[in-house]
């Protein structure tokens, strides 16, 4: 029983720490879909610790593994004969793997978090003036593919703007935008709606149509 309980908390703690190491990328999702962006980046904090919580989950289920592999003592009844046992489910090599596909699931999560975000599209907007603007957005809480797509849902709905390619390995948004029809400050509360943080802007050349 004590075994039992020992795999069983190893488990938890496997798929708990596998959880958090995804959270940076889950929580902007869940929060898309459900129409909260500001509460996006609120489990960004924890993205420095990802790795460790990774390396947690793995030593976790190699020692679950471990256990369950290795040669187990017999049990005996009263008269020294073998007591036959039958594991529960809960118990058996298929729940470990379906434990161990689900933690390898959620700590892979933020390399194909992106699928899951709807494609932002630019809305047609009135006829843009001789020249754009190019404008780069330093922003603070990115942490993965799909943050980018996060900023980017935002930034489509914003009148005005023509272009933008947001990059979390920069923490950056390069946007375009026209100026008769919109503004850096503008743009910088669409990213901020998203939950994340504008630490600051820099302007480019202006482009010709």
């Amino acid at each position: 029983m004590t075994s039992t309980k020992s795999r069983g908390t190893m488990l938890g703690a496997g798929v708990l720490s596998a959880l958090a190491a995804s959270l940076c990328c889950i929580t902007p999702l869940v929060a898309l879909l459900a129409g909260s962006s500001s509460i996006a980046a609120s489990i960004s904090w924890i993205e420095p610790a990802r790795p460790y919580l990774i390396g947690l989950s793995v030593l976790v289920l190699a020692l679950a593994w471990y256990t369950k592999l290795k040669p187990a003592k017999l049990a005996t009844d009263d008269c020294g004969c073998v007591a036959p046992t039958k594991p529960t489910f809960w118990q058996s090599t298929a729940f470990l793997v379906l434990i161990t596909v689900f933690a390898a699931g959620m700590m892979a999560f933020p390399m194909y978090a992106s699928t899951f975000y709807p494609k932002a599209q630019l809305k047609p907007s009135a006829a843009a003036t001789a020249s754009t603007k190019q404008v780069k957005f330093m922003i603070a809480g990115m942490t993965c593919a799909g943050c980018e797509e996060h900023v980017n849902v935002e930034l489509a709905k914003v009148k005005g703007v023509t272009a933008f390619t947001t990059s979390y390995a920069s923490r950056s948004s390069l946007v375009t935008f026209d100026p008769a029809q919109t503004n850096e400050d503008a743009v910088a509360e669409a990213i901020k709606r998203t939950g994340y943080k504008v630490k600051g802007y820099e302007a480019l050349s202006p482009t010709k149509n």
